[in-house]
């Protein structure tokens, strides 16, 4: 332990160095300061448990190095020498926790006894911020312990329920204080942060912000909670350990309050699904139905769901919509009500408790062919159109919930739509590839590979090229490229060899044969008589 002595009189801090045995009072280090300056540069540097200063210092008192000493919250015992009895000085002290107020002449055995008390109190603080200290860890590390054995329960029961023995092993591994008969219930919370929200760009903070909401929700003295952690992506799974039966109503309360706060704090959408409860011994069968429910329901946003009320087969047959009307609705190009009708059938409540993944994805494929067999008649290649990233996106996430599909079905149609507008006014399909050969024409340049650029089949797209131009794809492509030889071979000092390259000509015979074609002259006396 160390002690600082402030006095602006040199022959003060000599005589309290001497003449206190500071060894006896179990301080190792002894520091000295003449002003209030000093004093602080030691107090950021070195551990100071005890300060004995003047209060009347001509560069800044005694009680002014007490308070700065409190805002930086140095634990520091302080005692005070004063000349004066002054009842403010007194008064000021006490409201800075000093320990001790002494007056001058110093009486170094009354000190010494004074001193003595402080360092028991400082020895005791430290006793204190250890045990916190320790507490802290020792919280930390059985909550990293708890996170760990419950990690390895879930994982472990996702191909089949473990054996109760297997689970008191784990028990026994990891020392846990929790006894088999102990009544546990996992709760999975499903979030769907929005486009832009802090779950997307920034899911460290996310992250934090949403253990907060979850550890200050459910606060509760009917339960506690074991552990809270990411199984998947986005997807959190609470164990509450109950001191008595589990009720029903009380969680499905916390979880719609944590759906309202989801929303407003976390910018996110969010769905709560409460497994049955169950003793730890049999814990793991209860996990493994969890798991499977929440990759089995089709789940709508902002919904809570009760696994007591999945306990019955859920294999119920695909009833698909009226895919006829549905069809209908796209020819005559009414994609608004075509949207309705499939949100009608998405949303019907006679479905909903056991509208499974499954049937999901089977009704998503029926959408899938009846737009696609739509754009086929309209010699659009779908499988073209339907690309990149925001496709695989939507398409991905389409079974998440019942607002996903609704998402991807509102790209899907009004995508058509718009490109079956497009296709169908040919002057802007031709100038599309009129432009394309115009910029490319040095590549390899097929009816094929023009016809992918438009998300069109090559036949339509060259008879709807030719209806509107009046010339094939073919010669319109020889006409620039020799458009751009004539220019090449005019205004620069490439070869005739270069320039049939540059144009997307490697053989130079061909090309020379339908530059003579269409010039009426060779490249060679073409560029001489430029020149």
């Amino acid at each position: 332990m160390n002690v600082l002595l402030v006095d602006d009189d040199y022959f003060v801090v000599t005589a309290l160095e001497k003449k206190i045995d500071w060894l006896s009072l179990g301080i190792e280090t002894v520091y000295t300061a003449h002003n209030v300056a000093q004093a602080r540069e030691i107090l950021m540097n070195h551990p100071i448990r005890i300060l004995i200063s003047d209060i009347e210092m001509p560069q800044g008192s005694g009680l002014e190095l007490l308070a700065w000493i409190r805002e930086e919250n140095y634990n520091v015992q302080a005692i005070f020498l004063t000349n004066y009895a002054d009842f403010n000085y007194a008064q000021k002290a006490i409201e800075l926790r000093s320990f001790e107020y002494f007056l001058k002449p110093i009486q170094f055995d009354k000190l010494m006894l004074i001193i003595r008390k402080a360092v028991e109190r400082a020895n005791e603080q430290q006793k204190q911020e250890k045990a916190i200290q320790e507490g802290y860890y020792w919280q930390r590390n059985q909550a990293k312990i708890l996170e760990h054995f419950w990690r390895k329960l879930i994982s472990g029961s996702v191909s089949f329920p473990l054996k109760p023995a297997d689970v008191a092993r784990a028990v026994e591994e990891q020392n846990l204080s929790c006894g088999m008969s102990d009544l546990v219930q996992p709760v999975l919370f499903n979030l769907f942060p929005y486009d832009g929200s802090m779950g997307r760009d920034e899911k460290n903070l996310f992250d934090f912000a949403l253990l907060n909401v979850l550890y200050e929700l459910f606060k509760n003295p009917l339960f506690t909670v074991e552990t809270v952690l990411e199984y998947s992506a986005h997807n959190w799974i609470a164990v509450l350990k109950w001191n008595q039966p589990p009720d029903s109503q009380l969680i499905d309360e916390l979880c719609a309050s944590f759906i309202q706060q989801a929303n407003r704090s976390l910018k996110c959408d969010a769905c709560c699904i409460v497994a049955l409860s169950g003793r730890l011994e049999d814990i793991s069968p209860i996990i493994r139905q969890l798991l499977q429910l929440n990759d089995e329901i089709a789940k709508r946003r902002n919904q809570i769901f009760f696994a007591e009320h999945y306990l019955r087969p859920t294999d119920e047959a695909y009833m698909p919509p009226d895919l006829a009307r549905l069809e209908d609705l796209l020819n005559r190009n009414l994609p608004d009500d075509f949207l309705a009708e499939t949100n009608r059938y998405l949303t019907a409540p006679s479905r909903h408790e056991h509208f499974t993944t499954s049937v999901l994805g089977l009704f998503r494929l029926d959408m899938m062919q009846l737009v696609y067999a739509f754009l086929k008649s309209k010699g659009i290649q779908a499988h073209q159109l339907y690309t990149g990233k925001n496709n695989e996106r939507l398409l991905s996430h389409s079974l998440n919930s019942i607002e996903d599909m609704e998402a991807y079905l509102h790209y899907l149609v009004n995508t058509a739509m718009d490109y079956r507008d497009f296709a169908e006014q040919p002057k802007s399909v031709a100038e599309e590839i009129k432009q394309y050969i115009q910029a490319h024409y040095g590549e390899d340049l097929t009816r094929i590979s023009l016809a992918e650029i438009v998300y069109l089949h090559p036949d339509y797209l060259a008879r709807l090229f030719k209806k509107e131009t009046g010339v094939s794809l073919g010669t319109y492509v020889i006409g620039a490229r020799i458009a751009a030889a004539k220019q090449l071979l005019r205004t620069t000092h490439l070869s005739v060899f270069a320039v049939a390259k540059k144009v997307g000509y490697a053989n130079y015979s061909y090309f020379a044969k339908v530059f003579k074609q269409e010039v009426g002259m060779t490249p060679n006396e073409y560029k001489q008589d430029g020149e």
